[in-house]
């Protein structure tokens, strides 16, 4: 069984790496990209009968950091 947590800033939290990809696109002549937000994607093999409530406890306890971050679980 697999989950896939998407983890993403928080709206209004500052991304410096997002800015440092918009820029580097717009120098390499990608001149509509108006911003880009950077995040990660985790993927989890999990024992089968593992319940989405435990994955948002990973989340929770390690996976995000919920006060500046956001996350969403795709089992």
């Amino acid at each position: 069984m697999k989950a896939r947590v998407q983890v993403m800033l928080k709206t209004g939290v500052l991304d410096p790496q997002g800015e440092a990809v918009r820029h580097a696109l717009g120098s390499l002549g990608f001149a509509g990209v108006q911003g880009v937000r950077q995040g990660k994607v985790i993927e989890l093999e999990l024992a089968e009968g593992t319940d989405e409530a435990t994955v948002k406890a990973m989340c929770e306890k390690l996976l995000a950091n919920t006060v500046i971050e956001s996350y969403s679980i795709e089992m």
